[in-house]
């Protein structure tokens, strides 16, 4: 059976590992079968091999996928159901592995595939936005306008925020921030952002801001400049263990409240996010740009990484 290891800074490989069992006395397990993932920015902790902080292992790093239930000891599937599953730790770059079976929901039939396994990233973002007091008829800045910042600008979209401006480097990734909900997009790498949103907002500056940017690059005081007085700042990037140059002193005197955001839920989360896009509320089709087998994981890594032909959304097929 294969397994991916990062077994140097951005360099991954397939390599054979021992094929898992359940043991005799789980009770509440699923041996799962990958069919179709996709990689996420948190992925990329791993995949630049970050040993202090992110220390990769066989296994990782992969957490956002659908397969099927090859085998259970538990009552809440049966062998073949088709499940979202989402691994402990990334540990999800396996062709078989176990997991308890609370780490997996029942794939909806309505949507496509690709669609399906968009629930696991859209359910971190409901879950982040629960957290916020008001959103209906917010100004709303999301930094970063990678696959979750898209996602941010679709729910955003639905909950009613007045304004959503999306803010990036990349002026190809803006021009997918209006098909996902975007009123404004703002070039960073042409604009000043704080200047962009005070002509926007009549000087007003954003109710709520959204960093979506995570551990590569530290946008926080940028974040700081674009929230209003009293306003909520959602700080959703995985950050590093330390980051050097906050400016406290500034969100202090501004009242600003910060929120973090880790862990959702697969009783109310997870299943939401998998309703919604069934239902249609959300398209997320526009963020789906590339496949590539699982015997070209680095190509895949590659791509993603390095945001190559407009990479947002790159899957990876598992064999059948």
């Amino acid at each position: 059976m294969l397994a991916g290891e990062i077994y140097a800074p951005q360099k991954i490989r397939l390599v054979d590992t021992e094929e898992p069992a359940l043991a005799g006395d789980s009770i509440g397990e699923i041996l799962f079968q990958p069919e179709l993932a996709c990689l996420c920015g948190s992925d990329l902790t791993y995949f630049q091999n970050s040993y202090e902080e992110f220390p990769p292992r066989i296994g990782q790093s992969l957490h956002e996928m659908i397969g099927r239930v090859v085998q259970t000891s538990g009552a809440k599937f049966c062998e073949g159901d088709r499940v979202l599953c989402v691994p402990v730790e990334h540990f999800g770059l396996w062709e078989r592995f176990r997991v308890t079976e609370n780490n997996a929901i029942l794939v909806d039939p309505r949507p496509s595939d690709v669609e399906a396994v968009m629930a696991q990233p859209l359910a971190t973002v409901l879950f982040a936005l629960k957290k916020i007091p008001q959103v209906f008829d917010a100004d709303v800045a999301v930094v970063g306008q990678g696959p979750m910042g898209q996602l941010f600008n679709a729910v955003l979209r639905n909950l009613g925020a007045r304004r959503i401006i999306a803010i990036d480097l990349d002026p190809t990734r803006l021009e997918v921030s209006s098909q996902m909900g975007a009123n404004h997009t703002v070039d960073a790498g042409a604009n000043d952002p704080v200047d962009a949103v005070a002509q926007i907002t009549g000087g007003a500056m954003c109710d709520l801001v959204v960093e979506a940017v995570g551990h590569r690059e530290q946008v926080l005081n940028l974040c700081s400049d674009l929230c209003r007085k009293a306003g909520d700042l959602l700080f959703f990037g995985v950050p590093p263990a330390v980051v050097d140059g906050i400016e406290l002193k500034k969100l202090f005197w501004k009242n600003i409240a910060i929120y973090t955001s880790v862990g959702p839920s697969f009783e109310r989360d997870f299943p939401l996010a998998m309703r919604w896009i069934a239902e249609r509320r959300v398209d997320v089709n526009p963020i789906v740009t590339h496949h590539f087998a699982l015997d070209e994981i680095q190509i895949a890594f590659d791509t993603f990484f390095q945001h190559r032909d407009g990479a947002l959304k790159v899957f990876v097929e598992f064999p059948k």
